[in-house]
Order: C-alpha cells, then sequence, then structure tokens
C-alpha cells in the first residue's frame, strides 16, 4: 500500500503537471509535464484514477508518446481495483476525439469489457461506446459489426459476438435516428453491415436485423420499389432459393418457411415475389406428401396468404400444382381417408386468388368455360370430364364440410355443459382450449363452403379480395414461424441469441402446437372416423 505522504506527493505533482500543461500556449513544447503524468499511471490508486482522466485530455498534443501514453492507459483499464477501471473506461472516447484514426482500436477494447460482471463498469463500457458513435457513427458502427462477423470474416469469440448484438439492438437501434446522420448515407451504410453479417446468424438474429432494416427511412413507405427489391433480395438469400432443394434437408426447408413468412408484409408492399413462388412450385409442391406435416401446414398457410399479391404470370405458373393439391385433398367420392379441411381451406383460397388473376387457365384444368379472348382460353378443347370431376369433388367436400359442422356445433353445446360444470381452473381452461379449436374449426369449415358455393358454374366468379377471412388469422396474434430458430442454420442458437424463444419454436400463425390441438378436436370428424381434420 501507498504511504498516505507518499500519495499526497503524487497527486499534487499531477496537479501541477495538468496546470502546466493547461497553461500552455504550445502544449506540444510540455513533453516533460505528459511524461509525468505518463509515469504517474504506475502509482498509487488515487494518482492513477487523476491520471486516467489527464493522459486522454491532453493525448492530442503528443503523437510522438501516442503509443505510450495509450498503453499506460490501457494498462489502467485492465487495473485490479474498480474505481481506476471505470475512470479509465470514461476516458477512452477521449482518444478519438481529435485523432479518429483511433476509433476502431477503442471500440475493440471497450468491445472486451462489454461482459464484465460489474454493472458500474459495464455501465460505463456502454456510454463510452455511444460516446464514440456519436463522434464518428461510421467508423465506430464498422469496428463493432466486425464483432458480428460475416462468412468472410468471422467472428473468433461467440461470447463477445452475443454481447456486441445484444448492445446493437439495445442501445444503438432504439436511438438510430439521432445517431444515424446524414440519414440517407448512414442508413445505407448500416444496411451494408447487416447484409454482410446475415451470412452467418441465428434465426432470431435474422428476424431481429430484418425488423432494424424495415423500420429505417431507407425502406419506409415513400420508398422506390428498387429498395423493396432489395429487402425482399436479402430474404431470398437467406432462403437459399438458388440452391438445390432436397426434401431431406429439414433445415432448409424450416428457413423456407420461415423466410416466407417474414417476406410477408414486405410483399404486401409491393416487393415482388416470383422468386419465392417459382422455388416452390419447381421443387416443394411436387414433394409435398414428403414435408413433415407441421411444415405442411405452414407451406399451405404461406402461400394462401401470398396469393393476393402474386402477378398474373406467376399465378398462371403455379395454379397447376395448387389444382393438383386440392384434388388431391378433395377427394372425388368417400374414400374413408381423412380429409384435412384445413389443407383445403389454405388451397381454396390460394385458387380463388390465382384464378382471379388468371380465369382462363381453369378452362383446361377444371374444365371452366371462360371467355377472355386470348388463345389460353383454349374453348375448341373438350374438357368436360375435367368439369365433372371437379364439381364432384366439391360436392364430395361439401357434404364432409357440413357434416363435420353439425358435428362440431353438437361439440360445442357438450363443451358449454362441461364449462358450467366444471370445479377447477384447470379443468376450465383445458375446456377454453377445446372451444377456442372447435370455434376454429367452424371457421374452417364455413370458409370451404363460401369458396366452393361459386365455383360450380360453368364460368364461376372467383375471390379476390379480403371477403374470406382466413381461419387462423382471427385467432391468433402475429407469432414467429416454428422454422424461425433455423432461418440462418450456419450459426446454432444460443440462449443469448434465441434458443430460449419460444415464440420462435412455434409453428407459423396458430402454430404447429396449436394444429395438434385442433387436430384432436376434429378427430373422427372426417368420413372416415379417422380423421385429424387440421
Amino acid at each position: 500500500m501507498t504511504d498516505p505522504s507518499e500519495e499526497a506527493a503524487y497527486i499534487e505533482k499531477l496537479y501541477q503537471y495538468g496546470e502546466q500543461l493547461n497553461n500552455a500556449k504550445d502544449k506540444s513544447q510540455n513533453v516533460s509535464d505528459y511524461q509525468g503524468i505518463i509515469d504517474a499511471a504506475k502509482t498509487s490508486v488515487k494518482a492513477k484514477q487523476l491520471a486516467a482522466q489527464l493522459i486522454p485530455r491532453f493525448f492530442k498534443f503528443f503523437p510522438d508518446l501516442s503509443d505510450h501514453a495509450l498503453y499506460a492507459h490501457l494498462d489502467l483499464v485492465e487495473e485490479e481495483e474498480l474505481g481506476v477501471r471505470v475512470q479509465a473506461i470514461r476516458g477512452l472516447p477521449l482518444f478519438c476525439k481529435d485523432t479518429p484514426e483511433h476509433v476502431g482500436k477503442i471500440v475493440d477494447i471497450l468491445v472486451q469489457i462489454l461482459g464484465s460482471e460489474e454493472f458500474v463498469e459495464r455501465d460505463a463500457v456502454h456510454k463510452a461506446l455511444m460516446s464514440l458513435l456519436r463522434q464518428d457513427v461510421k467508423a465506430s458502427l464498422t469496428a463493432l459489426f466486425k464483432h458480428i462477423g460475416s462468412v468472410e470474416e468471422p467472428s473468433t469469440d461467440d461470447a463477445i459476438r452475443e454481447k456486441v448484438i445484444n448492445f446493437v439492438r439495445d442501445k444503438v437501434f432504439p436511438v438510430k435516428t439521432e445517431l444515424l446522420k446524414p440519414q440517407e448515407e448512414m442508413e445505407r451504410h448500416i444496411t451494408d453491415l447487416i447484409k454482410k453479417s446475415l451470412e452467418d446468424v441465428t434465426g432470431a438474429e435474422f428476424r431481429m436485423f430484418m425488423d432494424f432494416l424495415k423500420s429505417l427511412s431507407l425502406f419506409g413507405d415513400q420508398a422506390p420499389p428498387e429498395r423493396m427489391k432489395e429487402l425482399i433480395g436479402i430474404i431470398e438469400g437467406q432462403a437459399d432459393l438458388d440452391a438445390q432443394f432436397n426434401v431431406s434437408d429439414a433445415d432448409h426447408v424450416d428457413r423456407l418457411i420461415s423466410c416466407l413468412h417474414i417476406a410477408l408484409p414486405i410483399v404486401v408492399g409491393g416487393a415482388p415475389s416470383g422468386k419465392f413462388l417459382n422455388y416452390i412450385n419447381k421443387f416443394i409442391l411436387p414433394v409435398f406428401d414428403q414435408l413433415p406435416e407441421e411444415r405442411k401446414v405452414d407451406l399451405l398457410k404461406s402461400l394462401a396468404e401470398f396469393s393476393p399479391y402474386t402477378t398474373p404470370q406467376d399465378s398462371r405458373q403455379i395454379l397447376p400444382s395448387i389444382v393438383q393439391l386440392l384434388k388431391k385433398y378433395m377427394p372425388w367420392k368417400k374414400s374413408g381417408e381423412e380429409t384435412n379441411f384445413t389443407y383445403v381451406e389454405c388451397l381454396l383460397y390460394t385458387f380463388h386468388h390465382l384464378a382471379h388473376k388468371v380465369p382462363n387457365a381453369t378452362n383446361s384444368l377444371c374444365g371452366y368455360k371462360i371467355v377472355t379472348g386470348q388463345p389460353s382460353d383454349r374453348l375448341g378443347e373438350d374438357f368436360s370430364e375435367n368439369f365433372k370431376d371437379f364439381t364432384e369433388r366439391l360436392n364430395n367436400i361439401e357434404e364432409l364440410t357440413r357434416a363435420t359442422i353439425k358435428k362440431l356445433t353438437q361439440g360445442m353445446a357438450e363443451h358449454n355443459k362441461s364449462m358450467a360444470a366444471a370445479k377447477t381452473d384447470e379443468a376450465k381452461e383445458k375446456i377454453k382450449t377445446q372451444k377456442q379449436n372447435t370455434t376454429t374449426g367452424l371457421r374452417t369449415c364455413n370458409n370451404i363452403l363460401a369458396m366452393t358455393k361459386p365455383l360450380h358454374a360453368k364460368t364461376p366468379s372467383f375471390i379476390g379480395d379480403k371477403i374470406i377471412n382466413l381461419s387462423w388469422k382471427e385467432t391468433t396474434k402475429t407469432k414467429a414461424s416454428s422454422a424461425t430458430t433455423a432461418l440462418g442454420a450456419k450459426r446454432p442458437a444460443t440462449a443469448a441469441n434465441g434458443a430460449n424463444n419460444n415464440a420462435l419454436k412455434k409453428g407459423r400463425g396458430a402454430g404447429s402446437f396449436q394444429n395438434q390441438l385442433v387436430n384432436r378436436a376434429l378427430e373422427g370428424l372426417s368420413s372416415g372416423g379417422r380423421g385429424r381434420g387440421y
């Protein structure tokens, strides 16, 4: 321990050095004073704290001592005494105030301390980083994102990477309006940094970064179409749409479906969706039966929600695959096989919206007689067997649906009686869930009847507006897809980056768990007595 009188002498000498430097007109001439301050950083605790204030204050006047001064200050950052460390951390941004070339180095130093267990030290690091961001946002962001990494320059320390991502998410993103100036230039810069980092992220991280990008003015309501196309391009890249599809690659399936969910709001805003739809039509719908059950539901729900926003060209391409699936799940006659009413609802909704854009494409597919005056009407060909087949399937699904509505209505009455007799909160909650699932089942069935009704005519009217409210849209809040955790399969999820985020593990819309509950609610209600329904 330093002798009190000796410590007092160090402090007095430091004040003397500081005063002489303050009063000097040409401070660069007072080399011995600044050297004295640097040397004092190796003495007593109080002297170190004072030196931690003075070293960065006069740093810019002594370029020949810059390395010496910086290393002495970094020793203070690593001091055992917390008060010294905190004071040294607070002084770090001052090294860059007039010497911006040090920003990257100082950010790197602060990043190493982000994981401190001491709150006051961690708080000082956060404030120092924010100070650097306000001094030089471009250089500071560039340095921060190097620790998040990319495929070309991967992060070497996952623990630090997570701390940096959390800092960017919690401290930087909320004050983007204040920090990102000039706005367009800095929004473009952070967008480019994020795009590079998205090459190696978890699902939760991808979603977080996409939510931030969508909040920028660069991609706002007034953004030109090419900006929306850029956003969709980012999501298409994450979905690996240029990769050969392998149905056994569960991760790719998960990532694709989750990316569909993330892309939907952007497509609603006018961005093109053709690449997604063409990929699904070419690679996934042909092997639809080989997909896991919950992914089938997710995919069909995604297609249904995308269908109002497809182009006529994309609609014409994908419609034959939709009709083929629709016929598969609307049997020609009672076969004893289970009927999946959710599949039928999704496919009918998609069929209507695609056919609304290219009505004459249904002439050859379903035997309709729609006249547009184009050669694609194919009116000279006989598709009457197709019409007979399709209407038989419509009749059969309507019969099954009405029978299911009757049983669901009876089941609802039973649920109401059970609720009145329930004694415990647990029993009431269970019945409440059963009632909700029955309600969803009724909505699904009513939607099916509303969509089959206009399809019996030779020249039907296809639904092209939002008159049909998809059953799952009424019963759930916006949730992440069950596949979201797998969006960035190149990086495994951890507790810090989203592994315990239950919302990211549930199925799209109502979720796979919700689908299972509805399955049980409808068991035995379809034609064969073994139907899962959903």
